[in-house]
């Protein structure tokens, strides 16, 4: 079977990518958590007023908000480019 897998310092991001990384891992993690739960608390006031619609427009906010701050806090832990700090790339091994 072929192996797949992208090995630390096989690829590289581009520069436009590792500027916005850069800038953006100086924001807290829970400024995206804060963002997610405000979008919630901003829907159920919304759908309470019976504005439905905007309820489930904002609502919807709370997922991307997540999975910013979970890829920013995984920037932050590992880093986005492998051959930036090899050291804290774990070692595959190919079969």
């Amino acid at each position: 079977m072929t192996d797949y897998r992208v090995l630390p310092g096989e690829a590289q991001e581009d520069q436009i990518t590792a500027a916005i990384e850069k800038y953006t891992a100086q924001v807290p993690s829970s400024v995206y958590l804060g963002a997610a739960l405000a979008s919630m608390a901003v829907s159920v006031g919304f759908k309470a007023a019976k504005r439905t619609d905007m309820a489930l427009f904002i609502g919807q906010w709370a997922a991307p908000f997540l999975l910013l701050g979970l890829y920013n806090k995984l920037v932050k832990i590992h880093g986005s480019d492998a051959t930036a700090n090899p050291a804290l790339t774990p070692h595959i091994p190919r079969d």
